[in-house]
């Protein structure tokens, strides 16, 4: 199983992320927990430590360097990354955590050897690991590529009842069927009452449904650690299970 998770910041996608994560992880499944996110808090709500975290690949400097081979402004697109996978990364039973890092751009549109690099290993770890993959995308693609996008078996938009966060849901389902995704559904989280489920799915036409999460006040006193035990994740499994009502 292959999964991107992406929303609008502060609408609970590292949450959702994450509890796919411990769920796979807790029916014995190997998961790869990538954090493509700039604002990177997957580890930190997965309750890895600061100590325990491992270096963003981005900053990979000199690796980065010698498998682009950059020469001026030549390199290659498609560099060596089956062995960054295990080489960085940190490890938690059965949980493999990668943290994407960060990209400075020079412009709409800029390519450069680092997202080059972050970008071929995607693609391999979608296109060649056995492992489910979760990935805590930003708010878009930004590190999908066609081939890529092809190993998405589900592509979640995570969406909280306010306007501005549909209205990124509506952009990113256009980003990513851009890219040929198929399955693209949305997540409604922190929904206090029956209101707000209407309001979602009044203001969310042409997009699926996956299901709805109730707000759980509970994750407010948790430190930012996603609880195993929590209503979130009993919430969250029935949602992707489909077992809850739209």
């Amino acid at each position: 199983m292959k999964i991107a998770v992406s929303g609008k910041g502060g609408v609970g996608k590292t949450s959702v992320a994450a509890g796919l994560v411990l769920l796979f992880k807790n029916k014995g499944k190997k998961v790869i927990a990538i954090d493509a996110d700039p604002d990177a808090n997957l580890a930190a709500t997965l309750g890895f430590l600061t100590s325990e975290r491992p270096a963003p690949i981005s900053e990979l400097k000199k690796i980065i360097l010698e498998r682009t081979g950059e020469v001026g402004s030549f390199f290659k697109l498609n560099p060596k990354v089956d062995d960054i996978p295990d080489k960085f990364s940190a490890k938690r039973g059965n949980i493999t955590l990668i943290e994407m890092g960060t990209v400075k751009k020079g412009g709409s549109g800029c390519v450069c050897p680092e997202s080059a690099f972050l970008k071929a290993l995607l693609s391999h770890v979608f296109l060649n690991r056995d492992e489910v993959v979760v990935v805590d995308m930003e708010a878009g693609v930004e590190h999908l590529g066609r081939g890529t996008a092809q190993s998405v078996e589900k592509f979640l938009i995570v969406v909280e009842p306010n306007n501005t966060s549909l209205d990124t849901a509506k952009k990113i389902k256009t980003l990513a069927e851009g890219l040929g995704i198929k399955d693209i559904s949305v997540i409604g989280n922190k929904i206090r009452s029956a209101k707000d489920k209407d309001f979602i799915e009044k203001n969310i036409k042409d997009i699926k449904i996956q299901g709805h999460i109730n707000l759980d006040e509970a994750l407010l006193n948790s430190r930012g650690i996603l609880p195993e035990g929590s209503e979130f994740i009993k919430n969250l499994a029935e949602v992707f299970n489909g077992k809850t009502n739209r």
